[in-house]
């Protein structure tokens, strides 16, 4: 894991090697003091001699001068160094990301991911920080102190030593105990992501069905969980602070008492039991210091973990090594395909399909929900892997290509349609980014959006909402298709896209299609037989298996699932559009 996290660092290096120098920097300026302070009591104020006073009062302006320094240097450059390492690692996962397959997507959720770059991110920064400033500057401070110390008196010295192994064994059982509450409370912070996501994103059914008491519960509840994990641990880490100050108050009687006697016993200097009192002090605070970067470090152990887990996962889609970069034509051939989403586990979602659509062919694909129609187109572009028999796409198996060609010529018009933030244009070009205003529009033509865009008061320069809240769910359908057809793909995919347009519009598209791209093969699938009944041929999908494959006149003659479903639709129960 720290292989992982540290190649992360990079240009940082640098600002991350010379912060402990300075650090360490300071820490020597600040032994310093403590002898200079002993020198100008023992030798000046005792003596009498103001010139000693003022040449090692001097000198210590000086030299804490430069501690200042040194320690704004070391806050600089820490600070530039923990950025820079939470920039690189938010960058380094949101590329990785971006590599997933679907599949590798199924393993995190959403609200999993956004914590993993927001929260364990900022853990980790502050962690590194720290590490940089204080792991550096607190031990090598108190190893310091300690020798300062055995130097000055090893008697009282013996004291501090003593303290120290007592509060390290302390400190190793508080930090043992809290651990195992900060390991399960970051998890908790999914849940309480995942509850904001999903009220904010869908508002307005929580609205319409008045459910705003309900959604209030289940943050209470995620936020709840949050707090009582944290009130545990840092109700053991609370410990830490009165065990520190207790040690800390009984090393200074203690030294007080027994420097005392060995001033009167002229076995020690005023000067000397200063500077002995002010390393104490030194020690005590430092080991404090080391206390809170265990704590730190605890906290951020499972941020540590969760962040590894995003950047190690290896895609499960690669390239091969000599990819094939051109699609010939849109030809689909599936031989002997079964898909499972676990592979080895679990029953197949696709059992033994086999299927030849020639180049430009519009094939319907119809069937009832949960008869893996959605699964089915999405192995064409390569989305998942089959996990048996071969997909070929203009007459090459799919995991020969290069899978950026591949997905550059297979257009996915998906199921749940989405827009982004950015005008209409903007959207459009997702479709193509070096498309002319004009192809834009005649897209939208084709897609029958032309007429609603231009109603708008920007036309196709309207800002489009996130998530396009501001636009209806058949226009959204429908400047989705538009954009799919910039591409200009070998195949075309509509997976239930005009779900939300009227079968006149819905008959408009189609007959777009027909006309304009006649040489790309076309795959729509519909739940409404109208959509499909014009098509070359139509795939009757159930339970995962190829019920029936024909033209509208072969399937009402011989399969019994399409008969069944026209005649209830046509009947007068199923299209609200029929006429």
């Amino acid at each position: 894991m720290l292989k992982t996290l540290g190649a992360q660092i990079k240009e940082f290096k640098k600002a991350s090697l010379v912060t402990p120098v300075f650090m360490i920097a300071e820490v020597v300026m600040e032994m310093i003091i403590p002898l200079l302070m002993a020198s100008i009591i023992d030798d000046g104020v005792n003596k009498g001699d103001m010139r000693h006073i003022y040449l090692v009062g001097g000198l210590m302006i000086l030299t804490a001068l430069l501690s200042l320094s040194f320690g704004i240097g070391g806050g600089v450059f820490g600070a530039k160094a923990s950025t820079g390492f939470a920039r690189n690692l938010r960058k380094a996962m949101y590329d990785n990301i971006q590599t997933f397959s679907f599949a590798n997507i199924d393993k995190f959720s959403t609200s999993g991911l956004v914590t993993r770059l927001t929260t364990d991110v900022t853990n980790i920064q502050n962690a590194y920080q720290m590490i940089l400033r204080m792991a550096m500057r607190a031990p090598f401070s108190l190893i310091i102190a300690m020798c300062m110390s055995f130097y000055i008196s090893p008697r009282l010295a013996s004291v501090y030593l003593v303290a120290v192994l007592i509060l390290g064994c302390i400190l190793a059982i508080i930090v043992s105990k809290a651990m195992k509450y900060f390991t399960q409370a970051f998890p908790k912070y999914d849940d309480l992501n995942e509850s904001v996501q999903e009220n904010v994103s869908a508002i307005r059914v929580v609205k319409a069905y008045v459910r705003e008491d309900y959604e209030n519960k289940k943050f209470k509840k995620a936020s709840e969980n949050i707090y009582k994990i944290f009130c545990k641990a840092e109700g053991i880490v609370a410990w830490n602070a009165p065990v520190m100050n207790f040690t800390v108050y009984a090393c200074i009687i203690l030294i007080s008492w027994l420097g005392a006697h060995m001033v009167v016993q002229e076995e020690l200097t005023t000067g000397q039991l200063m500077s002995l009192l002010t390393y104490c002090m030194n020690i005590l605070m430092n080991l404090m210091m080391l206390s809170m970067i265990f704590v730190m470090m605890t906290m951020s152990a499972a941020s540590v973990r969760r962040i590894c887990e995003v950047l190690t996962e290896k895609p499960d889609l690669a390239d091969p090594e000599e990819p094939v970069y051109e699609v010939k034509d849109g030809s689909i051939q599936f031989e002997n395909v079964s898909f499972s989403y676990k592979k080895g586990a679990g029953d197949p979602v696709l059992k033994n399909i086999n299927l030849d659509i020639k180049p430009g062919e519009t094939i319907g694909i119809i069937g009832g929900t949960g008869s893996a129609k959605s699964s089915l187109v999405n192995l064409i572009s390569r989305l998942y892997d089959v996990t048996e028999g071969r997909l070929l796409v203009g007459g090459v198996d799919v995991r020969r290509y290069h899978m950026e060609s591949l997905r550059n010529q297979v257009a996915v018009v998906l199921q749940n349609n989405v827009l982004f933030s950015g005008t209409i244009l903007e959207n459009l070009r997702w479709g193509d980014k070096e498309a002319t205003e004009e192809e834009c529009k005649h897209a939208c033509e084709l897609a029958c959006a032309d007429e609603f865009i231009r109603k708008m008061p920007e036309g196709y320069n309207t800002y489009i909402e996130q998530g396009g809240t501001n636009v209806s769910g058949g226009q959204k359908q429908r400047l989705c298709i538009a954009r799919a057809l910039l591409k200009k793909p070998r195949i075309l995919i509509l997976d239930d896209s005009t779900s939300a347009v009227d079968t006149a519009t819905d008959a408009k598209i189609r007959k777009a299609f027909a006309e304009e791209i006649p040489g790309t093969t076309k795959l729509i699938i519909a739940q409404r037989v109208s959509s499909v009944e014009h098509a070359d041929r139509i795939i009757v999908m159930n339970e995962g298996q190829i019920n029936g494959f024909g033209t509208h006149e072969e399937l009402l003659a011989e399969n019994e699932i399409y008969r069944d479903v026209y005649e209830s639709q046509t009947g007068g129960s199923g299209d609200f559009d029929e006429k």
